[in-house]
C-alpha cells in the first residue's frame, strides 16, 4: 500500500526518480513495471498505477459500453492514453512529454501514495488542492459515519 505525500524534482529530460521508501514496494508490487496516465477527474494530476494494479482497471474501463460519450473520454484518458513505464539504473522514471504538459507539470511536483496508485500533481494544482477545504454540504453520508 502506497501512502505519503513526497516533494519530487523532474529533471530537465522529463524524469521523475521514484523515492527510496517506495522502490522495495514498487519492485515487489510489480517487478517495476508502472503505467502512467492521465487523471480523468482532476486536472494538474496524473495517476500512476503498478501494472498488476493496472490491469483490473484497464479491464473495467475497457468492459464499459462504448456507444456512451463519457466511456469513450474515460477509455481515451485511462486506456488510450496509457505508458508502460520502467524505472532506470537510477530509480528514474520516464514521463512522457504530452502528459507531462497536460498535467502542466514541470520541475517541482508532488507524489502522493493513494493506497493502490500514486498521483503525480504539479506543485501548483496540489496547492490548490489541498487549501480546499471540505464543507458542511459537501459531505457525503459514507463521510458522516466515519469516526475522525
Amino acid at each position: 500500500m502506497f501512502q505519503g505525500e513526497t516533494a519530487i524534482t523532474i529533471d530537465d529530460k522529463g524524469r521523475l526518480t521514484i523515492p527510496t521508501s517506495y522502490r522495495d514496494l514498487v519492485a515487489d508490487t510489480c517487478a517495476n513495471r508502472l503505467v502512467i496516465a492521465y487523471n480523468p477527474f482532476d486536472t494538474g494530476c496524473l495517476w500512476i498505477f503498478p501494472y498488476t494494479e493496472w490491469e483490473k482497471v484497464r479491464d473495467q474501463v475497457n468492459a464499459l459500453p462504448s456507444v456512451k460519450a463519457v466511456h469513450r473520454a474515460l477509455q481515451m484518458k485511462l486506456v488510450g492514453a496509457a505508458a508502460i513505464v520502467e524505472p532506470d539504473g537510477a530509480a528514474r522514471i520516464l514521463l512522457p512529454s504530452s502528459q507531462r504538459a497536460a498535467a502542466g507539470l514541470e520541475k517541482k511536483a508532488v507524489l502522493l501514495g493513494m493506497g493502490k496508485k500514486f498521483e503525480l500533481w504539479s506543485e501548483q494544482a496540489h496547492l490548490a488542492k489541498i487549501r480546499q477545504t471540505i464543507g458542511e454540504d459537501d459531505i457525503s453520508d459514507d463521510m458522516a459515519e466515519l469516526q475522525l
